[in-house]
């Protein structure tokens, strides 16, 4: 672990060192590497990620894949319209001990890593506040008793924007929570062929091997807010924050101060993997996008033209 801790601390191998777990990664998942990479990026600023695309896409295996990668502890929770809170967080269980009856704590999926929210728009609002302190806090509360969470500690939720019936949309306190909404796309006609064949010939794609590990993550962490920015460059993402609020003619309801701090993260987190030692104007242009478009409301007069979150979100960052 000493050697492995080595080599990241030394610039000059990290970009290396991503594209390695890049290229293992590629062994499960084929494309996708804007979104693989803001999932790193996600996890470098210690956060959560909100993914959103189309059934079969991969959004499932991509996060079970980037777990196995960063050799990360991994639970997967299936939410469903008659999903409780204790089936996330945990309940006390009554055990006999020595002809005595005592409570005994027994952990729920949230007890993990990286926490893969599948499908979070399917459980009722009650049950999707039971994440609101696990992603904040890094705890739970059951009782009168909180548990500490072990770091690193991630949720990476999956959402699917077309079916709508029978879902419950995510308030706006509960999404900012999410320092990255992330949207897939389809593959290209030879990504998909080489989808086809993978998973046609043996029936699943090739094993990863793990590339990190909890320490290494928890170092990057700490490296990422060292990576200095320039003062020009931090007010510039702290304007595009504000021209949300000011752009009221595309723009009814504009992004907190939560996606400032997020914007300038994410774009040392993104210069981190790329290897360099500043953040540059292209990373906070770049990184605006997947930090806001799930934090601002379109007015009706851009929803009329057709402008959609992304469209005005790159308006605004040129």
């Amino acid at each position: 672990m000493t050697d492995e801790i080595d080599k990241i601390k030394n610039l000059e191998k990290l970009k290396e060192t991503f594209m390695s777990v890049s290229t293992e990664m590629e062994k499960a998942v084929v494309g996708q590497k804007k979104a693989v990479q803001h999932i790193l990026v996600a996890i470098l600023c210690n956060s959560n990620a909100l993914l959103e695309s189309v059934p079969g896409l991969g959004k499932t295996l991509m996060i079970k894949t980037i777990a196995k990668t960063l050799d990360l502890k991994y639970s997967r929770i299936q939410f469903t319209p008659d999903l409780m809170p204790t089936d996330i967080i945990g309940t006390y269980l009554i055990d006999e001990v020595h002809g005595k009856k005592e409570f005994r704590f027994e952990k729920g999926a949230i007890f993990a890593n990286v926490v893969l929210a599948d499908e979070i728009n399917r459980a009722t609002p009650k049950t999707q506040s039971a994440l609101l302190e696990a992603m904040q806090e890094r705890q739970v509360t059951v009782g009168n008793k909180t548990y500490e969470l072990s770091p690193p500690f991630f949720v990476l939720a999956t959402q699917n924007p077309i079916e709508q019936e029978g879902t419950y949309p995510l308030p706006e306190a509960q999404t900012d929570r999410f320092l990255l909404k992330i949207n897939l796309d389809y593959p290209s006609f030879d990504e998909e062929n080489k989808i086809v064949d993978m998973m046609t010939k043996d029936g699943s794609g090739s094993r990863v091997n793990p590339m990190m590990g909890e320490k290494s993550i928890m170092l990057l962490q700490k490296l990422t807010r060292q990576v200095p920015i320039a003062n020009d460059i931090k007010r510039k993402a702290v304007e595009i924050v504000l021209e949300t609020r000011n752009k009221k003619d595309l723009i009814e309801w504009g992004a907190s101060p939560r996606a400032s701090i997020g914007l300038v993260m994410a774009a040392k987190a993104k210069a981190l993997i790329e290897g360099r030692k500043y953040v540059s104007l292209e990373d906070v242009k770049e990184m605006a996008v997947p930090i806001l478009r799930h934090r601002i409301i379109l007015s009706f007069e851009a929803e009329r033209k057709g402008f959609t979150t992304d469209d005005v979100i790159e308006k605004i960052a040129k």
